[in-house]
């Protein structure tokens, strides 16, 4: 009898080891772990320092209450912010962003707005039980490391030596790279080369007043109609390589213009900056390139020449492999091109031992696995975001990655989520032995 009751019991304590190891789908933050392994990445929450016009206010509740469940978590060894957490971006052209400020001032109202967020931020990083690290993305692009330490003191900060950037590989776990995914953009990755004449040390690219003019269609409530038309450009006929990216350039931000229509007048005066070196107040017509006569020579104001130092911006932002200036350009709106550059980066890259990338920038959640240089599994990860209105796709997204452990058998999984209406839904999963 004490036989078969010793039997029973070593079974049920080995049912219980291998039941902790098996995440529960509808709460993966609830099972019973000997040790704490999770990483849990957000991205793209967008907190603005004015509710009026922010993108993330209606889910501040659910993003409060996601982020105590990750708090008082047994399992999560990390929380990973992979970018866009302060919306320096994402402010109506005609409204100044620092109201006659600074960036500290700036950000102390983000915190103040956002305060039952941070409340919980700054608990978990004084806790000490889950390592809190922020990678910049493009909105929080030039939001220095002093501030984001001003209002999250403790924090962990994975920034390259460029302002703007950052690559993080979890401790112990150089196969897993997470980054925000804007270096690879056209529009959205620091410039350091374009309108140093008129705003000396800026690394602003396009896509910020892009997001700008973005802000003031959604504050106008969305027009049905446009207040002007964006002047034709025709391509130049007996122009080089240079003249085409500069076409191409001009049809992106034509395609942006119909897409996002604002009531005023392309020549206004109305975009305010006093941001990043940027002091003067611009009119859309300043960012559009122009010609004088069709099919001539394409000009440019703001930006002039930028289709020109792709190349060299890309050596600049530590992009490992080259991606083709007309490729950037036109991919520089496509989620599936930020999803691309998972693969030439890092999978396909010979340089690269990566296996698992995690990007954010692109608001469309999702997981996807393919071959790496090796012919070995390898899975990509988009986080998703925590924006109010995220069109055609879902929002409140988060991914937990569940190393493997010294088992032979056991590998790491890649779990992506949405927390919508506070409840737990699994959206995709993967698993690779790394």
């Amino acid at each position: 009898m004490k036989r078969i009751l010793f039997v029973f019991s070593g079974l049920l304590i080995l049912s219980i080891l291998s039941s902790c190891k098996k995440p529960d789908a509808t709460d993966p933050f609830r099972y019973f772990s000997m040790e704490r392994n999770q990483i849990v990445i957000i991205s793209d929450i967008h907190l603005g320092a004015d509710l009026a016009y922010a993108e993330c206010k209606n889910n501040l509740p659910y993003l409060e209450e996601f982020l105590n469940r990750v708090r008082l978590s047994g399992n999560v060894k990390e929380l990973v912010i992979d970018g866009d957490l302060l919306d320096e971006w994402f402010v109506p052209a005609t409204a100044d962003t620092y109201q006659g400020k600074d960036q500290a001032d700036f950000v102390r109202r983000i915190a103040e707005t956002n305060k039952g967020v941070f409340d919980v931020l700054k608990k978990i990083i004084r806790e000490n039980k889950i390592r809190v690290t922020f990678v910049p993305g493009n909105h929080d692009l030039t939001i220095s490391r002093e501030n984001v330490e001003l209002i999250l003191p403790g924090i962990n900060q994975q920034r390259d030596p460029e302002l703007g950037l950052g690559t993080y590989s979890p401790q112990g776990h150089p196969n897993i790279v997470i980054e925000h995914g804007h270096r690879y953009n056209f529009f959205c990755s620091p410039d350091p080369y374009s309108n140093q004449d008129i705003a000396p040390g800026t690394i602003s690219p396009p896509g910020y007043f892009f997001t700008r003019i973005a802000a003031l269609y959604v504050a106008q409530g969305h027009p049905a109609e446009a207040g002007d038309t964006v002047p034709v450009v025709t391509r130049n006929t007996a122009g080089d390589e240079s003249q085409d990216l500069l076409f191409a350039y001009w049809s992106l931000w034509d395609w942006t213009l119909k897409n996002f229509k604002i009531t005023n007048k392309y020549d206004e005066k109305l975009i305010v900056t006093n941001v990043d070196g940027f002091t003067g107040t611009f009119a859309v017509k300043d960012l559009l390139p122009y010609q004088e006569t069709p099919g001539g020579f394409i000009d440019l104001d703001l930006y002039n020449g930028i289709q020109d130092t792709w190349t060299q911006r890309q050596a600049h932002n530590r992009v490992q492999v080259a991606i083709p200036t007309l490729q950037a350009i036109a991919g520089a709106a496509l989620p599936a091109e930020t999803d691309a550059q998972a693969a030439t980066q890092y999978f396909l890259n010979p340089q690269s031992n990566v296996r698992i990338v995690v990007f954010g920038h692109s608001h469309d959640a999702r997981i996807l696995s393919s071959f790496d240089h090796l012919q070995q599994k390898s899975i990509y990860v988009n986080s998703g975001t925590w924006i109010d209105n995220n069109p055609n796709r879902s929002t409140m997204n988060f991914v937990i990655i569940t190393p493997q452990d010294e088992d032979c058998c056991s590998k790491t999984y890649v779990r992506l989520y949405n927390f919508q209406n506070k409840v737990i839904t699994l959206m995709a999963e993967d698993s690779v032995r790394l």
